[in-house]
């Protein structure tokens, strides 16, 4: 399956199309969702990396259990009637395999899947020249869709719907609009706010589907086909330890197994046990928990400068030397999700769990 990832292409409704590129994916993140796909094809053999990771099939993809049913019957019933998906929008929080599972539907249905993200579509020709040259039932991918502007927008209202581009053409009182057709396609939108989209845009998707946070078992599954791809000797004990420290994301798991991996190797160890990733992880200051530095500073500044709490926000960013919106955006959601703080009317207070936290894992010097 070829990948193609766009963030722009010149079109028009009388150009000639351009010779298709195949581009480079955009330089990977330390981290993953379920890892890169494993083969990328032969044309693509440069693009191959020791720590590709990603499951290619349906079959491969660890969790999300419902949402592989719902996605299946809607692959088979489409393979069956020989036609296009209908549009998909994935939402949830970052990490949990939104991008892989688009490229997961696109293997399953022998189609290929272009890539691209809402900022990189900034001017009407960029996704006017992404839709034009659409091959029948493609797959577009577009990343962080609740960026899209109102443009934007407008342009993919009747191409989703009707599967044709409406097109204005000239100037003031010259000023026409031209339909054009173009190939039966499928949108695959990510999102990690789903509340963002405009109404007109999210009923347009036919499949709606949340990602939720996984499970130990399914990351210890995943955690052991990483290390079986990556080659490395991981014992059962130890794939748990990650699995409890990457707080419910294969992404996590996933960065934290190379942190693991690169410890192994520079220490010469041959196989990896729990207390080699104890080690390797601690060096990282990520606890059992999976929290790391930034949460256990929050913490500890809750505790030991405001008693507890509670506190206001921008408060305790500048305690922190943090911007107010990461702290809210980054930190807090898993300190809130683990029970570990908790946001009043009045401000942020520290839990009972939270202080018994800190005294399994005390840090005087961030007091």
């Amino acid at each position: 399956m070829a990948i193609v990832s766009s963030g722009s292409a010149s079109a028009g409704a009388a150009a000639p199309r351009e010779p298709r590129r195949r581009l480079v994916d955009p330089a990977p993140q330390d981290v993953d969702e379920q890892g890169r796909s494993a083969d990328r094809g032969a044309a693509e053999g440069p693009l191959q990396r020791e720590d590709s990771l990603r499951p290619r099939r349906l079959a491969d993809y660890i969790g999300q259990s419902e949402l592989k049913q719902v996605l299946g019957i809607a692959v088979e019933a489409t393979r069956a009637r020989e036609e296009a998906l209908d549009h998909v929008l994935l939402y949830g929080p970052p990490g949990l395999g939104k991008t892989t599972m688009a490229l997961v539907l696109a293997e399953e249905l022998g189609v290929r899947c272009r890539i691209t993200s809402a900022p990189a579509l900034e001017r009407p020709r960029d996704i006017v020249g992404l839709l034009v040259n659409l091959e029948p039932r493609e797959l577009l991918f577009i990343d962080e869709i609740h960026r899209l502007n109102r443009v934007a927008e407008e342009i993919l209202y009747p191409a989703m719907e009707d599967f044709r581009l409406d097109l204005t053409v000239g100037k003031g009182t010259t000023a026409r609009t031209r339909s054009l057709p173009i190939a039966p396609f499928t949108l695959v939108g990510a999102t990690t706010r789903a509340g963002s989209l405009s109404s007109p845009l999210r009923d347009r998707f036919g499949l709606i589907q949340r990602l939720e946070f996984y499970g130990l078992d399914d990351l210890q599954a995943i955690v052991q086909r990483a290390a079986g791809l990556l080659q490395i000797e991981l014992d059962a004990a130890a794939a748990l330890e990650v699995a409890r420290r990457c707080r419910g994301t294969p992404r996590i798991a996933n960065r934290l197994l190379r942190r693991v991996r690169d410890v192994a190797a520079v220490g010469g160890h041959g196989r990896v046990g729990a207390d080699l990733v104890h080690e390797a992880l601690s060096l990282h200051r990520v606890d059992g928990r999976g929290l790391d530095a930034s949460d256990r500073r929050l913490l500890h500044l809750l505790q030991h400068g405001y008693g507890g709490g509670p506190v206001g926000l921008d408060t305790l960013a500048a305690g922190l030397g943090e911007d107010p919106a990461t702290l809210e955006a980054v930190v807090e959601p898993f300190l809130l999700q683990q029970g570990l703080l908790q946001r009043t009317p009045r401000g942020r207070v520290i839990t009972e769990a939270g202080l018994a936290h800190l005294q399994a894992h005390p840090e005087p010097s961030a007091a």
